[in-house]
């Protein structure tokens, strides 16, 4: 089946800063190498922005006023996170890429949205780390807005906990977040400890791991942590924050996941979404700042989505025990 992939080059005209690491050229890069050696099967469709409507769920009154007023400026609206004439707008259409590439998996047609500024640091009234919107979670809010599903699983494996969309989601059943992150790090969320609260107690799951771990040690977070709360949950629709910035040659990180450790991640997100969701995914681009690592990760997931064995990855090591701390924090006494 046709994998969408939803981008437009006008997103290269949010501009940072000189030396910014969420720069211009990394979406170049996989405009680039994706056009001129495309992956069998996949097929390209213009981005939107999102509307008021759709960002209102995301998003409160007071931030989207911030939002506009920053408009057509340049202004630095967080440490990290600065502006140029185009950034909202461009911001915009990277939600609503997000969006599209969910409704598209609503169709049973899986879909990349090939988008910055990422999102998932982005807070419900707090631009932070280089998000303006969080875009997945406009997405997961698009998609129960239609009534076509009640229960979404957002998977996030970027280096850096999604800070921002484990808190608009943490009170809430309906919606399972699941993280694998480098902790302690930046944001300084993503404890084992925060499971949820309330209605939504439970479906907040974090894998919190040390500096340099590798591809079995996420494989096998998603295979023994995931996968069992997959199975209780039961998602109708899954969304992944899909970072590369865990890649072994990430300037903002000290991990050591291959091309091929990417490619066995999205298989087994895959995996869940065909066992659970009639095959519902959508893909969203967050975090990643080595070009080749971020162009050959992104690569290998449309391969797998297309239909590619992914390979088989190492055994886990140095995370492993993280892992089984996580089994034990995530698995119901009643089991």
């Amino acid at each position: 089946m046709p994998t969408r992939l939803y981008s437009d080059v006008q997103m290269l005209d949010h501009q940072p800063g000189d030396g910014h690491p969420e720069r211009p050229a990394r979406l170049a890069a996989l405009l680039h190498g994706l056009r001129e050696h495309p992956v069998p099967g996949t097929t390209w469709h213009t981005a939107r922005e999102a509307t008021e409507l759709e960002l209102g769920r995301a998003h409160g009154p007071g931030h989207l006023r911030l939002l506009r007023a920053a408009e057509g400026q340049t202004v630095s609206l967080d440490p990290d996170t600065h502006t140029s004439p185009d950034t909202v707008q461009v911001a915009r259409m990277a939600a609503g890429a997000t969006i599209q590439a969910a409704e598209s998996a609503l169709a049973g047609v899986p879909a990349f949205a090939l988008v910055r500024p990422p999102g998932h640091h982005a807070e419900r009234d707090r631009v932070m780390g280089f998000c303006l919107i969080n875009n997945v979670v406009a997405a997961a809010e698009a998609a129960l807005a239609t009534g076509a599903v009640e229960r979404v699983l957002i998977l996030d494996w970027d280096l850096h906990h999604g800070n921002g969309t484990q808190h608009h989601f943490e009170g809430r059943e309906d919606v399972l977040f699941f993280s694998t992150h480098r902790f302690p790090f930046y944001p300084g969320t993503g404890a084992l400890h925060e499971r949820g609260h309330g209605a939504g107690e439970g479906t907040t799951i974090n894998v919190p791991l040390p500096a340099g771990v590798g591809d079995g040690d996420l494989r096998l977070a998603l295979d023994a942590v995931l996968r069992p709360a997959a199975e209780r949950f039961k998602p109708q629709l899954v969304l992944v924050s899909a970072g590369f910035d865990a890649y072994h040659d990430d300037p903002l990180g000290d991990m050591r996941v291959s091309v091929e450790g990417f490619a066995s991640m999205c298989d087994a997100a895959l995996d869940i979404a065909r066992t659970y969701a009639q095959g519902r995914i959508a893909l969203t681009l967050e975090g990643g700042y080595n070009l080749t690592g971020l162009t050959d990760g992104v690569r290998a997931c449309l391969e797998v989505l297309e239909g590619a064995t992914p390979p088989t990855v190492a055994t886990p090591g140095k995370g492993e025990r993280a892992v089984m701390e996580a089994i034990r924090a995530h698995t119901p006494r009643s089991a």
